[in-house]
């Protein structure tokens, strides 16, 4: 018999530790391969971690709440083979879920895509300074954005080994502080979305605006005269989303601007290469790998629409990472990041989108491939629509929005006079912070992608 040593795997650059939530597999359990052995916690994701070999599981290291390395052996599997010892670091698998009781299913690594979100940690621990109890990153990260204080968490019955407080206890304390039979007081208080408390920025001349809405910030009923409205909780993945959005508008006084761009020869170029391109590369190139790579150009032209605020300080950045939202199935929205994108050709860029698109539908994003974007685009025309207004994704200063493409009548301008024909039409609008980015840098910048769009060979190799 072969006794392979499972190790914690590597969950993304900024991960170093994990808690173990729950061991899937008890000690004399049969594994599949690929089969979850146990389910861990970081500040960024809940994940699962699958065998690589098919076996008995004849020791587990470490305990259910206990907090581990990455790169620690977690677990010794007995498979058929000869008498060597091997160490196994497999990759995770994200289950992109925290059990939240009578609640839908969600994507914490959305929190990745949301800036300021790793300071939670930083908040959570420095208020847990003189605390003698154990609380993981989870359940502290948990805290903070709930505002929860250590000194009401210590009140808290835990169920974990030696009494510890885990994400069930605290989830369940928080649907129904009063089950605790009135042991816990928890104070009114305003709620502050913990996105915006994390990028709260004070100096001699501006402080942050305070919250503008409470826990519950309207008066509704719960019920109609019908009888017939379903009352839907926002999961914990919506709820962040919608925290980010309202930062991002109490943030940034938003400016739109609109052009329509006539694309015919772009459409006609991709039309005509497709085939040979998928045959070539292997990859279905899409609009979008050409309409990041229009909008690196532009960057490139005019790098401050590239940047980020800090106060009274603007932060021109030096990467250029393209952020590409993307509808998940459940119906919420994340944000992966194709980074160093002014370094990729359109094959590059091609296999990127699609390498990343892939892993979002699937629910196989890492942590590290939703962080550090510095330009955001949107594709309202997925959903048909010709054009929208969104909105900019903290802390960056502007996002792209690019419209459904159609066919329609245009004036064409010849040395013969000017001639009415049908052609590949396209709105694109991008949304720009105006406290840094001015009408003239956001219109010539949008002005300036629709010109690398219009202006597409037609003759280019593949």
């Amino acid at each position: 018999m072969a006794k392979y040593q499972l190790l914690l795997p590597k969950m993304g650059e900024s991960v170093a530790e994990a808690t173990i939530i729950k061991w899937n597999k008890n000690t004399g359990d049969y594994i599949e391969m690929d089969e979850a052995v146990m389910e861990i916690a970081t500040d960024k994701v809940d994940s699962e971690v699958p065998s690589p070999v098919s076996g008995k599981l004849i020791q587990q290291l470490c305990s259910e709440n206990e907090v581990v390395q990455v790169g620690a052996v977690i677990a010794v599997i007995e498979t058929e083979g000869g008498d060597e010892a091997e160490q196994v670091n497999v990759p995770v698998t994200e289950s992109h879920e925290i059990n939240v009781p009578e609640e839908p299913k969600v994507a914490p690594v959305i929190a990745e895509h949301i800036p300021g979100i790793e300071q939670l940690d930083v908040k959570a621990s420095e208020e847990s300074k003189g605390s003698g109890r154990f609380y993981s990153p989870l359940v502290k990260n948990i805290a903070a954005q709930e505002g929860i204080s250590i000194e009401e968490l210590d009140k808290i019955p835990g169920s974990g080994a030696e009494g510890r407080l885990t994400k069930d206890d605290l989830l369940n304390y928080l649907q129904s502080p009063a089950s605790l039979g009135g042991k816990v007081e928890p104070q009114q208080k305003s709620y502050t979305p913990p996105v915006q408390e994390a990028q709260k920025i004070e100096t001699a001349a501006y402080k942050a605006p305070e919250p503008i809405f409470e826990d519950k910030p309207f008066s509704v009923p719960t019920t109609s005269a019908s009888g017939r409205d379903e009352i839907i909780e926002m999961d914990r993945m919506r709820r962040l989303i919608a925290d980010h959005m309202v930062m991002s508008k109490h943030t940034s006084p938003h400016v739109t601007s609109f052009v329509e761009a006539d694309v015919t020869n772009l459409v006609l170029w991709r039309e005509k290469v497709k085939n040979t391109f998928e045959k070539k590369e292997g990859e279905k190139i899409t609009f979008t790998p050409i309409f990041i790579e229009a909008v690196v150009r532009a960057i490139k032209d005019m790098p401050m629409i590239n940047a980020s605020v800090n106060g009274y300080q603007i932060i021109k950045k030096a990467a250029v990472n393209i952020g590409m939202a993307t509808a998940l199935p459940s119906g919420n929205l994340i944000v992966p990041v194709i980074k160093n994108a002014d370094k990729l050709n359109l094959v590059g860029l091609t296999k990127s989108v699609n390498d990343l698109a892939n892993r979002a539908r699937n629910n196989k994003l890492q942590p590290d491939d939703i962080k550090d974007g510095t330009f955001t685009i949107t594709n309202v025309g997925s959903f048909g629509n010709v054009m929208g207004t969104p909105i900019i994704n903290q802390p960056q200063v502007a996002i792209l929005a690019v419209g459904a493409i159609k066919k329609k009548p245009a004036v064409i301008e010849t040395k013969q006079g000017d001639v009415i024909a049908i052609r590949h039409m396209m709105f694109l609008s991008l949304s720009y912070d105006h406290r840094v980015v001015d009408g003239a840098l956001g219109g010539s910048f949008l002005r300036r992608v629709a010109d690398y769009l219009e202006q597409w060979d037609f003759d280019r190799a593949v």
